[in-house]
Formats: C-alpha cells, sequence, structure tokens
C-alpha cells in the first residue's frame, strides 16, 4: 500500500459524511424548490429557499477553508468525495443559488474543476437525450 493511502481513504470517509449530512440535506431542498417543483407544476417558497441558503452557506464556508488546502477534499486529487457533489451542483448552478458558489473562490474553482470532467460531460449529455 502506498504511503498516504490510508490518509487519503480517511478523508475521503470524512468528506462523504460532510457531503451526506451536511451538503446534500441542504442541497438536495434547495435544487427541490428551485428546480424541480417547477417540474411538477409547483411554486417555489422563496422563504424556504432563502432560510436553506443560510443554512448551505454555513456548509459552504466549511469547503472554502478546506479548498485553500488542497486541489480536491480529500487530498490533491479528484476521489468519490468530490463525485459525489456532482448531481446536486449540477442542478444548483441553473439556478440563482450558483450565486453562492460563485462568492467563495475556492469552492468556484473545484466546481469548475470537477464538473468539467470528461465523465461527468458525458452524464449530462445523456440527461439531454
Amino acid at each position: 500500500m502506498c504511503p498516504g493511502c490510508n490518509k487519503v481513504k480517511a478523508l475521503t470517509k470524512v468528506w462523504l459524511n460532510v457531503e451526506g449530512q451536511q451538503f446534500d440535506p441542504i442541497a438536495s431542498k434547495i435544487a427541490f424548490e428551485r428546480v424541480f417543483k417547477g417540474m411538477f407544476g409547483m411554486t417555489t417558497d422563496p422563504a424556504a429557499v432563502q432560510d436553506l441558503e443560510g443554512k448551505l452557506v454555513r456548509v459552504l464556508d466549511i469547503y472554502e477553508a478546506r479548498l485553500s488546502k488542497s486541489e480536491f477534499l480529500a487530498c490533491d486529487c479528484f476521489t468519490l468525495a468530490d463525485l459525489h457533489h456532482l448531481p446536486v451542483i449540477h442542478y444548483l448552478m441553473g439556478t440563482d443559488s450558483k450565486a453562492l458558489f460563485e462568492s467563495r473562490p475556492k469552492f468556484c474553482e473545484w466546481v469548475k474543476k470537477i464538473t468539467a470532467r470528461p465523465a461527468w460531460a458525458k452524464v449530462v449529455d445523456l440527461q439531454k437525450q
């Protein structure tokens, strides 16, 4: 096993937990309000969006601090921890909530890197079919 592999595995697990317990529950609710409700003929609740975005800001500040120390969440290479963020980030980047991402330079840079991956471009293309 390579030196540092255990550390990368551990950090990947940490960030998978952060994504699953802190980021995704809030971000997915924002996506539901801003994207999916419209698909079902429902009306977005601006108060709910504002409340959720206020909660997401605190989480994004933690990501910004982490991404100022490494290129990706677990280390300086793309891991499963980064991959797990792609679906909800994809939806939120098509909404006004993307301003929350864009106001954090390191987070914004990370989003550009992970969404520019060729495999993700294929996923997006498949959704368009």
